[in-house]
């Protein structure tokens, strides 16, 4: 049963097994973040170093608004793979946009750097937002957090993609042909995992999306 209004929860929970899923699904992510964190820290380290001499304009971290579960906001981490003036150059390139809807994705972005071309590639990007996950703003596996400008334009069925936190990875980071899918196909996968989701599910798109960024077949 769905409900189709911002901040409701588009697939109602009911049982005890969902309420246990959600509570192993949190200590999951807090585990498994902070095992991540602790191994691959000489690995971010190195990022940070790459991404400053490669533009030295600005810092290797690019925080961002995003919008969450229920349509609350907050500051998104990830490498910064842009050259520092991105956001005000995306007016310019708005008329090139390859994704129909309220999203933007450009295969040859020009304002990507060199270093943010191969992070890029092969999402190591995202793992600054292994802190959101600890701080539960986001999951290892859910729909991946939209911008503001983005949830501006949502309809109500878009909405729905809101019911849930947003994750790393989902069914669409994991699709070889993701770049080509619409928005509503985009929107469908997510809200097939928001009815699909267990402990299972999740394994198996966080091992797959290792698979993704193992082949380098990010944008």
């Amino acid at each position: 049963m769905w409900r189709h209004g911002p901040g409701e929860p588009a697939l109602l929970e009911r049982g005890g097994s969902r309420r246990s899923y959600l509570r192993w699904k949190r200590i999951q992510d807090v585990a498994l973040s902070l095992l991540a964190l602790a191994v691959l820290w000489p690995l971010l380290l190195i990022i940070c170093l790459l991404v400053v001499a490669d533009d030295p304009r600005g810092g290797p971290i690019f925080r961002q608004e995003r919008v969450g579960r229920g349509g609350r906001s907050f500051q998104m981490y990830k490498f910064r793979t842009m050259c520092v003036d991105a956001e005000a150059r995306l007016e310019e390139l708005s008329p090139l946009n390859e994704m129909n809807g309220p999203i933007f994705k450009m295969r040859e972005d020009p304002r990507i750097t060199r270093v943010g071309r191969f992070l890029r590639k092969t999402s190591l990007d995202e793992l600054p937002q292994l802190l959101n996950v600890l701080r539960g703003e986001m999951s290892l596996v859910g729909p991946r957090p939209p911008l503001p400008r983005e949830v501006a334009q949502y309809t109500l069925y878009e909405w729905q993609r809101l019911s849930v936190t947003p994750g790393l990875t989902c069914y669409w980071q994991v699709r070889p042909d993701r770049y080509a899918l619409s928005m509503g196909q985009w929107v469908a996968l997510d809200l097939m995992y928001i009815q699909e989701r267990c402990l299972r599910l999740d394994w198996q798109l966080m091992l797959q999306t290792v698979g993704t960024m193992v082949r380098g077949s990010g944008q």
